[in-house]
């Protein structure tokens, strides 16, 4: 056994190496360090010795959520809000060798994210601690690595044992990416650029980079500084070159260029360029660093709310919590990339990162997407919202993890806007209590400091002259959590006085997919009556009506608040909560509902019925969107709701027969009849100028016959990541979803991938995301497969007792 065990570290050593030393022969470098780690939840303070046996743990790779992998137990500490899935402690380890030709080098450890109360050792040594569960950070390992066939060993401790910390689900572990960097002696300093663009018109743009430049050395140096700006063919469009006499430890330099006829980043084009650094000793390049950066220019503005390159955009943002659903917090570029197209499909061009600092993917597809980004960085400050949260750590932290924050961020094109604080309890003071006017300051002095570029602003559910944040009158912009009848210019400037205006938060709308009441669709309810109160008169099965007719008691309905939004040119933008359902804070309901009601898409990514008001209003593509469905009992009288844009009217019509002609009237933004209920096809006709636009259609449906699998990619890379989404539909022998379809669905995979997430969008299942099976749940279910690392095409089947299975062929390739 000890032979098969030394048998195994060797071959694993020898792969490590050929891995690692291409990357390891670079000026610098920067490999993503996740594969292979051991994990085992429980507390053992001696996992952090070198010598610990791990043999017996589990191998994994990062990201990694344990949580997401407990079952839901109303007696979790994290409470319903955090999703009722527990956290806990764990230790994660890692062992790996570096060759002898890095012994020159200086190697750092960089963590994108650990939730929560982190702490680091390597080879025993203990590097640090960082409480903060959505920051950055970096070590050096430098002085505690050993080099050739000696083996060195990384053990982290996350304990996130202490409930709850959090009022939404936070996850538990590594859950974002590790990356080994490797630089020589004189370097860019960590998150060492920043590219500012002063100056910018359609013939030219100036571009000013700053950066910041270390000297491990034991001497001065004199180095060329030489930085290359590239556009997005990879021509070089501009250059700076420096020289500069570099004393022991940080410099800072400035350089400028010019760039002619430059491509701005916008939100419908978001054109990329980088900055590339080479820092040149003697002969020798000692190192390159890439910037990615965009040329834009924007302004808030009292009157005219946002103008981007000089042109009006309305920020049309959702608010979104970091989980990715059934995968839990681990985070997935492509899943991230998924949930993106899905938001830019109903024309969203913004997001709110609430309430923290996301992770950098996000950030990147932003970039690319052509997103809007309000970058955020705390839910609360020195005062609590729950028990254990960051309040506690707040006095040690606050000032390094904003810091980290605006430095890892600030080069970002997406991000326009510093957040600096969300519902803070500090907006309620007296005059004995000044605390929030005091941070307030301190937290925009510190923005302030690494970047005068972008505006700040709090988010605040107290919009009264007595808000101790709004009265310190140092944010940039105004920001309202709801209270849309206050969104006037007139009424802002009479409190705040002459201060751009932007809806931080809006809405708290709630929604079932494809669940709907018999109650009239044209009333409005507000679940509960108020915030602190159970639901009353709510549906027993812990559903919520689909037809836009219920919001939470502070918001309002989606058609309520849009109305309000697009009549107002000095509302800049607003944040709607939320894009997507999330995990945790299932208002109104207590357990068994454990996620959120809020989405305009559900958590397994389908999207309700009002995402397709979104699109009517916010996109120029055509839309006809009918609902509910139409399978009823004999005598209900049904509200048919229709969505649509480029039309004048919409014609109905059951069986043939037309139930009349509607037109919006006013404002509104759907038009509604009131059906008797006689099974068949209902039809739906937008006409312009009396010619027909769309035509949509929905049938009964029969009993459930057969499954239909939908893959949003049929073909992804074979890189142990990537992703393919396959919705799995229960339909009738006509191929008609059924729309109250629960079958239970197991998927199975052919070949070298596997099924990392199974749901249904359904807020009270409990059944694990990590099964292979999942009910259906008004006739959708989604599994989420993941690739392995070997090209080869895999077959993927759903089955159910009684149904006809389906199965879908999915190529994987490098």
């Amino acid at each position: 056994m000890t032979q098969n065990i030394n048998l195994k570290k060797t071959c694993f050593f020898l792969v490590f190496v050929m891995i690692m030393l291409p990357a390891f022969t670079q000026v610098r470098s920067r490999v993503l360090f996740t594969k292979d780690w051991k994990f085992k939840l429980g507390a053992d303070s001696t996992a952090k010795n070198i010598s610990f046996d791990d043999a017996d743990w589990r191998t994994l790779n990062l990201p990694h959520d344990w949580s997401i992998e407990f079952p839901f137990d109303s007696a979790s500490p994290t409470g319903n809000g955090g999703g009722a899935l527990r956290g806990g402690l764990a230790w994660y380890r890692k062992t790996f060798s570096l060759p002898r030709s890095n012994q020159l080098k200086n190697i750092f450890i960089d963590f994108d994210g650990v939730y929560r109360n982190s702490e680091v050792w390597i080879n025993g040594y203990y590097l640090g601690k960082r409480p903060n569960g959505y920051i950055s950070f970096e070590y050096e390992l430098t002085p505690y690595l050993k080099f050739g066939n000696e083996k060195n060993v990384i053990a982290v401790k996350v304990d996130n044992s202490m409930q709850p910390n959090s009022r939404w689900y936070s996850g538990s572990g590594i859950y974002r990416n590790v990356w080994l960097v490797s630089k020589e002696k004189i370097s860019v300093d960590h998150w060492g650029t920043f590219i500012t663009t002063p100056q910018v018109t359609n013939s030219s743009a100036t571009v000013v980079i700053k950066t910041n430049l270390i000297n491990r050395s034991t001497k001065n140096k004199n180095v060329k500084l030489v930085t290359s700006f590239l556009n997005s063919d990879g021509k070089e469009v501009a250059k700076a070159v420096s020289d500069i006499l570099l004393s022991i430890n940080k410099n800072e330099t400035e350089q400028k260029a010019e760039i002619k006829n430059p491509v701005l980043w916008s939100d419908k084009h978001p054109y990329l360029y980088k900055a590339i650094t080479k820092i040149i000793s003697g002969e020798k390049v000692v190192d390159v660093y890439e910037t990615t950066f965009g040329i834009r220019s924007f302004k808030f503005d009292v009157d005219k709310g946002f103008l981007l390159n000089g042109k009006h955009v309305k920020i049309k943002g959702v608010c979104d919590h970091h989980d990715l659903g059934c995968l839990g917090t681990a985070v997935n570029k492509r899943a991230l990339e998924r949930q993106l197209e899905l938001l830019k499909g109903m024309g969203c061009n913004a997001i709110r990162t609430s309430h923290n600092p996301p992770a950098p993917e996000l950030l990147e597809l932003a970039d690319k997407m052509g997103f809007i980004i309000m970058d955020e960085a705390f839910d609360m400050w020195k005062k609590e919202k729950t028990k254990f949260d960051y309040h506690l750590d707040w006095d040690q932290w606050h000032v390094k993890d904003l810091q980290d924050q605006i430095l890892r961020d600030r080069n970002h094109p997406s991000v326009f806007i510093w957040s600096i604080g969300n519902e803070i309890q500090e907006q309620w003071g007296t005059d004995k209590d000044s605390s929030g006017t005091t941070i307030i300051r301190e937290l925009n002095a510190i923005v302030k400091s690494l970047d005068t570029s972008r505006p700040t602003v709090t988010a605040n559910n107290e919009i009264h002259p007595w808000n101790k944040l709004l009265q310190a009158n140092v944010t940039d912009l105004i920001g309202y959590n709801y209270n849309q009848s206050e969104w006037n210019k007139d009424k802002l400037i009479k409190l705040w006085g002459n201060k751009p205006f932007i809806v931080t938060e809006s809405v708290s709308a709630l929604e079932t997919r494809g669940h709907y009441d018999h109650l009239r669709s044209d009333s409005i309810r507000r679940w509960p009556k108020r915030w602190d109160l159970a639901c009353e008169n709510c549906n027993d099965d812990l559903t919520v009506n689909a037809y836009d007719n219920v919001s939470a008691p502070w918001g309002s309905t989606h058609e309520e608040t849009i109305k309000v939004f697009q009549k107002l040119d000095n509302v800049s933008g607003q944040f709607i909560w939320t894009g997507f359902d999330y995990i945790g804070e299932p208002t109104p309901y207590p357990f068994p509902a454990r996620s959120s009601y809020f989405g305009i898409i559900d958590l397994a990514g389908f999207p309700k019925d009002v995402y397709y008001m979104y699109q009517s209003v916010w996109t120029d593509k055509t839309v006809l969107h009918i609902l509910p469905h139409w399978n009823w009992k004999s005598g209900d009288t049904v509200d048919v709701w229709a969505y649509y844009n480029h039309a004048d009217e919409v014609e109905l019509f059951l069986n043939g027969k037309s139930l009349g002609t509607k037109k919006k009237v006013g404002d509104d933004l759907h038009v509604m009849w009131r059906v008797p209920f006689v099974a068949g096809t209902l039809k739906a006709v937008s006409k312009k100028a009396g010619k027909a636009v769309l035509t949509r259609e929905i049938n009964t449906a029969g009993k459930p016959a057969k499954i239909e699998l939908i893959a949003d990619r049929k073909n992804i890379k074979a890189n142990g990541k990537d992703l393919s989404f396959i919705t799995a539909r229960v339909v009738d022998a006509a191929g008609n979803v059924v729309p109250d379809a629960d079958n239970l669905i197991r998927f199975s995979v052919k070949g070298d991938a596997e099924v990392v997430g199974t749901d249904n969008g359904l807020q009270t299942s409990m059944e694990s995301f990590k099964s292979n099976r999942h009910k259906a749940f008004n006739g959708l279910c989604l599994a989420v497969v993941r690739s392995k690392e070997k090209e080869n095409t895999v077959i993927v089947t759903a089955s159910s007792q009684g149904l006809q299975a389906s199965s879908i062929n999915i190529s994987i390739k490098k």
